[in-house]
């Protein structure tokens, strides 16, 4: 009688982890690339507001890297950002995923465009492009600020 009790209760934990296994896997399947993409662009755009212009270089896409070196990045941010002054405020506007983009190979992409308000500039519109990059991670390939 224990015995069979015994392999009854190893066979209820077993069903349990692989009920366990399969619902996270339903879970991971179900986040959309537009959310995976605008959290990719938070994180990285958290960066930028920090200054941290060096570490969004870092954790920018590859094909990023390969077209402006972190020096030029910086040195092509820091311009831009600065005169803006700290973020007041940052609301999601959009998040579209696509496979096609002008000037790039087709891939996987989330544009991201977010209302932001900083403390100089009243009014912004920033675009950040994260790809799915061959680390199978989200990664920024684009910003742009209007």
């Amino acid at each position: 009688m224990r015995t069979v009790c015994r392999k009854a209760n190893i066979a209820s934990a077993l069903l349990l982890l692989v009920m366990s296994v399969s619902t996270s896997q339903v879970t991971f399947a179900q986040q959309k690339p537009e959310a995976l993409g605008q959290a990719s662009a938070e994180a990285w755009v958290g960066l930028v507001d920090s200054g941290k212009y060096a570490e969004s270089w870092q954790e920018a896409s590859s094909a990023f890297k390969a077209a402006v070196t972190k020096e030029k990045w910086e040195g092509m941010l820091r311009p831009v950002r600065s005169p803006l002054g700290k973020v007041m405020s940052r609301k999601l506007k959009s998040a579209t995923y696509t496979k096609t983009l002008p000037g790039v190979p087709d891939g996987d992409y989330v544009v991201v465009q977010f209302d932001t308000s900083f403390e100089h500039k009243q009014a912004a519109v920033e675009t950040i492009t994260p790809t799915l990059d061959k680390d199978r991670k989200w990664r920024v390939s684009g910003y742009f600020i209007k």
